[in-house]
Formats: C-alpha cells, structure tokens, sequence
C-alpha cells in the first residue's frame, strides 16, 4: 500500500487492523484509537481519498490503495490551511480526536466547494470529542474555506 505518498510492502496478520499496522509496524501515531468499535472518529484515515475508520479496516483490505494520515497533510512542513486555522481559532483542546476530525474536514473541504456551517457540523457528527464544544472546530473549518474563497488554496 501507499501511505503518505510511500510505497510499503508487508506481510500482516489477516486480522490486524489498519489502524494498528499503521501505529505499530510504520510508526505513524498520529492516528489514534479511542473506542475501537468506529464510533469516536479519532482513528479516521483517507483511503483513496475517502474517509475510513482505521480501526474497523483490516491492513489487508488496504492492499494496492492509498492511505493518507494526519502526518500526511502537511508538505514539506507547511501545515494545510486547516491545520493552520486549528491552530490560529484553537480548534483543539488535548488533541486526541484532532487527527480523525482533520481528517474527515479535508475530504469535506475538498468534495464541497463552499460547506455551510451546517455541512460541517455533519461532518462533526461522526466524531467525538470530550473537550470541546465544537464552535472553534467550526470556526477554523470556515476560516479555512473563506481563505479558499480569497484564491490562497493549499
């Protein structure tokens, strides 16, 4: 499989979730595990570009696809402008479910030229977070479609 643009070959138990492989055999942390059972959001990964719970993914199904992680977003060191609009509207408390949260707002910000608040917040509702009350989430996802909207797209 591919992951952040690199090509890995393995051999892996049939039952080992991508999750894992991705955690213990490539060392990429950034994905964590909260439940384990898809409903937290925080082990969210782009497999070809779609948004999977790594946790419920075996490694095996990710075979010949695309993955793409939270240590993928960032090119060359330069956070995207939603990373960068989490960090300026604080769109993170102790970070855990940050990862899968990016993750699942990148594809959003991708597939919908102009998300309303209403279709981020969609997008909230698969993940769960413990810290906070989701507003600046919302605001740095807006934030980072209105830079869009001014022609600085990264």
């Amino acid at each position: 499989m591919t992951v952040n643009s690199a090509v890995y070959t393995r051999e892996v138990e049939h039952r080992r979730t991508l999750a894992d492989f991705l955690r213990h055999d490539l060392g990429l942390t950034g994905t964590h595990l909260g439940c384990e059972h898809g409903v937290c959001g925080a082990c969210t990964v782009l497999i070809d570009g779609k948004s999977m719970r790594s946790c419920l993914t075996l490694a095996v199904q990710a075979s010949g696809r695309s993955v793409t992680t939270v240590e993928g977003l960032a090119a060359d060191g330069a956070l995207t402008r939603l990373q960068s609009a989490f960090r300026d509207r604080h769109g993170l408390q102790c970070g855990f479910c940050t990862a899968g949260i990016l993750m699942s707002l990148t594809e959003c910000l991708r597939d919908i030229e102009r998300p309303t608040e209403e279709q981020i917040r969609d997008v909230l509702s698969g993940h769960h977070c413990r810290c906070t009350g989701y507003q600046n989430i919302v605001a740095a996802a807006l934030d980072a479609v209105a830079v869009t909207e001014k022609g600085t797209i990264r």
